[in-house]
């Protein structure tokens, strides 16, 4: 009887361990996530399986043209994913299908030739507040409805999408701009 309670207690242990640990995993370095929608096609299309960093803005900041999931800015209980163009105290001026970033236009070589960006718009990014846009403009719900995004709101980065496998990728981000 006591080996069988040993045996018990050590599966127990075990199973308490992995479960933590998982919790861990998900709650504070990286979980997984499911894209819904077209905002991001031709990049992201829905049912994409991706892996998010969380960890990584807690020792740097968000960079241009990195792809993020956030938080729906008004309802948190949705998560969006985007694409920064505008970091903290940038100048954003969209006009002509084209997007400026502090004088020089963005470098949009993720976009199919020829895809203009609506809309007619200046904003100043105060502390701590990114522009992201979809990278299918003509249906993405983005900076361009709601403003800026703060920083609080973000989960974290695109790293890597799992599924479908034959789309199986790691996502690096060259700086978009010049």
């Amino acid at each position: 009887m006591k080996k069988y309670l040993l045996d018990v207690w050590e599966i127990l242990e075990t199973l308490i361990i992995a479960s933590v640990s998982i919790l861990i995993i998900y709650k504070y370095i990286a979980q997984p996530f499911v894209v819904e929608g077209a905002s991001m096609q031709p990049n992201f299309y829905s049912g994409d399986y991706l892996l998010v960093d969380e960890i990584s803005y807690r020792f740097e900041h968000p960079e241009r043209g990195q792809v993020i999931v956030f938080h729906n800015p008004q309802d948190t209980k949705e998560f969006y994913i985007k694409r920064i163009v505008g970091l903290p105290g940038d100048k954003v001026v969209i006009g002509n299908g084209t997007i400026n970033v502090n004088g020089q236009q963005v470098n949009q070589s993720y976009l199919p030739s020829g895809m203009p960006t609506s809309g007619n718009e200046t904003v100043v990014l105060g502390k701590d507040q990114y522009f992201v846009l979809g990278d299918n403009r003509i249906v993405s719900y983005d900076s361009r409805s709601w403003g800026p995004l703060n920083g609080n709101l973000i989960v974290g980065v695109v790293r890597l999408r799992f599924w479908p496998f034959n789309e199986f990728k790691v996502f690096t981000y060259p700086n978009a701009t010049g």
